[in-house]
């Protein structure tokens, strides 16, 4: 859910942050957290529990814009309400050639005390030409 948001929201980000090309994961990350974040939801994720290999850190979302006023019915209880978000940084970043997983950890619909995206980089995605083209 939500990657193909992700895949058009990417070209209006790029347009209006006016945010270069980064040069690792790290910035990635802190490009998430403080520019995306904060210009489509309003709020800005602490960006925690990074790897060893730094290529999987969590985004700590105090206060979860998509949950406010929502309540899981009991017969819904493992629902990931907000999944939706994971969807759309899948498919942003697939269209600047990073392949990412990304899934729910945490969630205050739940019963957690915050909410926990986990991000892990997997690879970088090149670009295929047709061949005889470069």
């Amino acid at each position: 859910m939500g990657y193909n948001i992700g895949v058009r929201l990417i070209e209006d980000f790029l347009a209006r942050s006016n945010v270069g090309r980064c040069h690792d994961f790290r910035e990635t990350a802190d490009v998430i957290a403080k520019i995306a974040f904060k210009m489509y939801l309003g709020i800005t994720p602490s960006i925690t529990n990074w790897s060893p290999g730094g290529d999987e850190f969590s985004l700590i979302l105090e206060n979860n814009p998509l949950v406010d006023f929502v309540e899981l019915p009991d017969n819904h209880s493992s629902l990931i309400y907000s999944n939706l978000l994971c969807g759309v940084l899948r498919g942003a970043l697939e269209m600047v050639q990073m392949a990412v997983d990304v899934k729910f950890v945490q969630d205050t619909l739940k019963g957690d005390s915050v909410t926990e995206i986990r991000m892990k980089f997997i690879r970088r995605i090149e670009d295929n030409l047709p061949a005889g083209e470069e």
